[in-house]
């Protein structure tokens, strides 16, 4: 692991003196923290994600020379996924650089609640790309947090949207029964009151079911589930959890492609290991897979192939968690890019960038631009809207790769907007917060 994190810095630095070399002057440095999970339970996802968003700060760095002349930097900061580890690492990093940090992607939801207030407090946003608080899209209440993309509260919006387009109507779900299959965290609790606001809105029956943490016993779960006779499995899982669940569901019987799971849920981590049971398997997703992107290729062809890519196993190149660290490196370079644009082309701080975040505008054409047509849907964000989006699409493992289940699907905001602001005036309340006036806000 020590050769891995020298090799890293080393590639680092290589491509920035690459580009010294080439002539560029540097206007500035913006500092970008990188509190990453390379070991652990989840080292396998957490290094492919990191892995991606450090490649593509590398090759802003190497084909633009950084983002207005500012070079882009970083420094990597060992979490193992833990919350007082995370927490560590936010306090380690946060001064860190000419401006501070710019903002923090922990890939965690317990780590993100743990560092909330203080990032709140340190006027230091935080960026959490399907995770953490769906009502954090709220910006007038949660100013710094940025679940930008779409949530999990539009996600479980899509399954039920999926689930009615696969019956044939989204009146056909009435007197059908769909079980909740869900981790037994906070995280997996989250989106039940959802659930059951779409349960009373189209008729279903819905059937909770806890998994106790880490999920890797199922039996006697499934054997429930085989009792209840579901027309369908929301899978809400994360972890070892997720092959666990394809293989019991097999073993009972039941079809994989009548499990809908979560994103968490729907990467190769989560589908080899379990063999021949998970083919036909269906997980949402917010990132599209694959090596076909402009701007993978350009990762390719610009680091990788002078040996300046930061993972070692150039296989995960294109993999899901790969492509959505790609992402979390486009999200927060627009960022700085569009807060330059009224700050001006130098290190920002990190209150300048949350005006950046708030301000995003991926239109088709700019993603296009960016190398990243229809890797993602669009976003636009705006101080009453930290999401941006909300669309969500569904992949089908055929044995082999992920295929398209469905196309982009909008979540109902008519169901999740009031949901989202009893949500945020609640937390409002609790915290002492007085809400920002959006209309008030440029």
């Amino acid at each position: 692991m020590k050769t891995n994190s020298l090799k890293r810095s080393v590639l680092a630095v290589a491509v920035s003196l690459g580009t010294l070399a080439a002539g560029q002057a540097w206007a500035a440095e913006q500092f970008i923290p990188i509190p990453s999970y390379r070991v652990g339970p989840y080292a396998s996802g957490g290094s492919k994600y990191y892995g991606g968003l450090i490649d593509y700060i590398n090759l802003v760095n190497a084909k633009e020379g950084g983002v207005g002349g500012v070079k882009l930097t970083y420094e990597e900061c060992e979490t193992e996924y833990k919350n007082d580890r995370g927490v560590e690492c936010y306090e380690r990093l946060k001064a860190k650089g000419e401006a501070g940090a710019s903002m923090f992607n922990f890939m965690s939801t317990g780590i993100t609640y743990a560092t909330m207030d203080r990032a709140s407090q340190d006027k230091i946003p935080l960026v959490t790309i399907g995770f953490g608080r769906a009502d954090a899209k709220d910006g007038s209440v949660f100013p710094y947090v940025f679940p930008l993309i779409t949530s999990y509260w539009s996600q479980a919006s899509a399954k039920i949207s999926y689930i009615g387009q696969r019956l044939g109507g989204m009146d056909k779900l009435k007197g059908k029964k769909i079980v909740n299959l869900y981790h037994g965290s906070a995280y997996g609790k989250e989106t039940m009151p959802v659930l059951e606001a779409f349960a009373k809105k189209y008729g279903f029956e819905l059937v909770n079911v806890e998994v106790p943490a880490p999920g890797t016993e199922q039996q006697s779960q499934w054997l429930e589930i085989r009792r209840q006779q579901p027309d369908f499995v929301i899978l809400r899982s994360w972890g070892v959890m997720t092959p666990a669940a394809i293989k019991a569901a097999a073993k009972v019987g039941f079809p994989r492609d009548k499990i809908v799971a979560v994103w968490w849920g729907g990467s190769e981590e989560d589908v080899i290991p379990a063999g021949e049971a998970a083919k036909g398997y269906i997980a949402g997703s917010f990132a599209s897979d694959g090596v076909g992107f402009p701007v993978i290729q350009d990762i390719q062809k610009t680091l990788y192939a002078n040996g300046k890519g930061n993972l070692s196993d150039k296989a995960a190149i294109g993999t899901v968690n790969y492509n959505r660290g790609v992402i979390g490196g486009i999200m927060m370079v627009e960022a700085i890019r569009v807060a330059q644009g009224k700050f001006g082309k130098k290190a920002l701080n990190g209150d300048e960038v949350r005006w950046g975040l708030e301000h995003l505008d991926l239109s088709p054409a700019r993603l296009k631009a960016l190398g990243a047509a229809n890797m993602i849907p669009g976003v636009k964000t705006s101080c009453g809207n930290h999401e941006g989006s909300g669309y969500t699409r569904f992949m089908q493992w055929d044995g082999k790769a992920w295929k398209p289940a469905s196309g982009w699907i909008a979540p109902d905001n008519s169901v999740l907007d009031p949901l989202v602001k009893a949500s945020a005036e609640k937390y409002a309340k609790e915290k002492g917060i007085t809400p920002r006036d959006c209309s008030k806000e440029k």
